[in-house]
């Protein structure tokens, strides 16, 4: 591959990410209601595209979005005993809809629903600060990675799955994720435990995207939609961040990360 071809998305990338980072932090910044409705939009999208990538019709993917936001909403006034059978029952529900590969559509319809219900209770529940931190630990291994890989080359992390990811990205990810995670553990009363944590949620990003990358190649894909420029859709985006909160989630659930009560 040549330079030019190698960084040739690199502009739109660019330009998508600088914008979407800027919304995304105004959005972290206030929380309350404009975050939840932030929140519940994207899932809405993610299941619109992932509906559409299972073969779902334009109305049929229309109403599993529907579905999912709505459920998403009642499960953030529930009691917590409510929330699981909520979202799982979307994501059930919202199968019937699709036209192939139902028995893979349920559950990666629910990762979608838990994981982004995760990041609004995260922002609720945690505070600004760690949910910042989560969202810090995704872009810059996310970043690191991108360009190291570019970059250095190397053997591939899982080429059967995700071919263009390698070890060198890989890596470079989980030291970008524990620079963060240092910075975190010295503004903060977290102590250095923090660096691993954050290369384990930055290896969990990693896996969300790996994820995200097997259901494309199952159902024969390359991107989940084209909403964003240079990114793809909105799940080619989001999905490390799925995959990080859904750890951090556990992780604070388990009362196991410093810090946070």
């Amino acid at each position: 591959m040549s330079d030019a071809a190698k960084w040739s998305d690199l502009a739109p990338r660019v330009v998508s990410g600088v914008a979407m980072a800027g919304v995304g932090a105004a959005d972290i910044w206030i929380g309350g209601v404009i975050f939840e409705i932030t929140v519940i939009g994207l899932c809405a999208l993610m299941l619109w595209e992932a509906a559409r990538m299972f073969g779902a019709e334009q109305t049929a993917a229309i109403r599993i979005s529907l579905l999912g936001a709505a459920a998403f909403t009642l499960a953030s006034v529930a009691p917590y005993l409510l929330v699981m059978p909520l979202l799982l029952a979307a994501a059930l529900v919202g199968a019937g809809q699709v036209s192939r590969e139902r028995a893979l559509f349920t559950p990666f319809a629910a990762w979608i629903l838990v994981s982004g219900f995760s990041i609004w209770i995260l922002r609720q529940e945690a505070g600004v600060i760690w949910i910042s931190w989560v969202v810090l630990v995704v872009i810059v291994s996310d970043i690191a990675g991108y360009f190291a890989g570019r970059m250095l080359g190397g053997p591939k992390f899982w080429p059967a799955i995700s071919p263009k990811k390698t070890w060198s990205g890989t890596v470079a990810g989980w030291i970008g994720a524990a620079v963060i995670g240092l910075c975190f553990a010295r503004a903060t009363q977290a102590g250095l435990i923090l660096v691993p944590i954050s290369m384990a949620v930055a290896l969990a990003g990693q896996m969300g995207d790996i994820l995200e990358s097997f259901i494309k190649r199952r159902v024969g894909v390359k991107d989940s939609s084209n909403l964003i420029p240079g990114h793809g859709g909105v799940l080619d985006r989001l999905d490390a961040l799925l995959g990080a909160a859904m750890l951090v989630m556990i992780l604070w659930s388990l009362q196991v990360l410093p810090g946070l009560s």
